[in-house]
């Protein structure tokens, strides 16, 4: 009887994670799927503020004219070379295949036609974000892969409107965070996103993850989380189990607290750590 039980909880455990998994694969789907993310927020397609006039317009890798490509290349280069020096060569090849990729989302910020002088003659593209749709540790986020601007709008508030609009994109989705990687030499966009916009060192990290081997790293990865779940995982290094919160720690302290059922789950999962376990009950927000 005993047995029949536990075989069913474990089938309906199952089904339930199956479930779950569904459903976030079609939210990433469903927000990769939309053509234009500004369409639901039509007052950010302007930024007429600080002596500029803009406009923003989407778009996605795979629909990139030559053009478009050589202008993001040269902003890359302009603004990213000098953060990752000798490193740069390697990582410009990766940022073109990046760049091109179908999941690819672009915001392109451009001088507004309607308010150019006749006689300007300014470059076409001044910034743009690029962004995806993503899993990060079976949490959906919205992943961040650049935020690049021209110099001449630099430090005029266009980086935090900018910031402003990823975020809303990320929660009309039903993301559960907005992620980001920024190379430790790059020191002011790191007091940009950190102090300025209060992101955090995310748990999954170099640094985070093992402090002493994420020394040798030259990037962090940063988080905005939008639910308690995201939290949980993505900022305190945790992980959820129906009404269990469990928050991992890498010690070689004993398990206080705890349920046979999620210590077994998770050690299939994290064979090789000694880890310290705290459940308690997870109250929904």
């Amino acid at each position: 009887m005993e047995s029949s039980r536990a075989s069913e909880k474990k089938k309906l455990k199952r089904r339930e994670i199956l479930e779950k998994k569904k459903a976030i694969d079609q939210l990433i789907k469903a927000a990769s799927a939309q053509i234009d993310h500004l369409a639901s927020f039509p007052s950010f397609r302007y930024f007429n503020r600080n002596g500029l006039c803009l406009c923003l317009e989407s778009g996605r890798g795979d629909k990139l004219s030559h053009c478009m490509k050589q202008y993001i290349q040269n902003l890359l280069k302009a603004n990213m070379g000098a953060p990752y020096g000798s490193e740069w060569a390697a990582e410009e090849k990766v940022k073109r295949r990046e760049m091109v990729a179908p999941e690819a989302r672009y915001i392109f910020v451009h001088w507004n036609a309607n308010e150019m002088m006749e006689d300007s003659a300014p470059t076409p593209l001044l910034g743009f974000l690029h962004y995806r749709f993503t899993l990060e540790e079976e949490i959906p986020v919205l992943y961040l892969y650049e935020l690049q601007l021209d110099s001449s709008v630099q430090g005029k508030g266009l980086g935090k409107y900018l910031m402003q609009l990823i975020e809303l994109i990320a929660r009309k989705n039903r993301m559960g965070a907005v992620m980001l990687t920024v190379q430790k030499s790059n020191s002011l966009a790191m007091k940009f996103y950190i102090s300025k916009l209060r992101y955090v060192v995310s748990s999954i990290s170099p640094s985070s993850v093992d402090p002493l081997a994420g020394v040798e790293k030259n990037y962090e990865i940063l988080c905005k989380t939008l639910d308690h779940e995201a939290k949980v995982i993505l900022e305190l290094g945790g992980r959820v189990y129906g009404c269990f919160q469990i928050l991992i720690f890498k010690t070689t302290g004993k398990i206080e607290r705890g349920e046979e059922e999620i210590i077994s789950e998770l050690s299939h999962q994290l064979p090789h750590s000694h880890l310290r376990l705290i459940a308690h009950q997870n109250h929904k927000q």
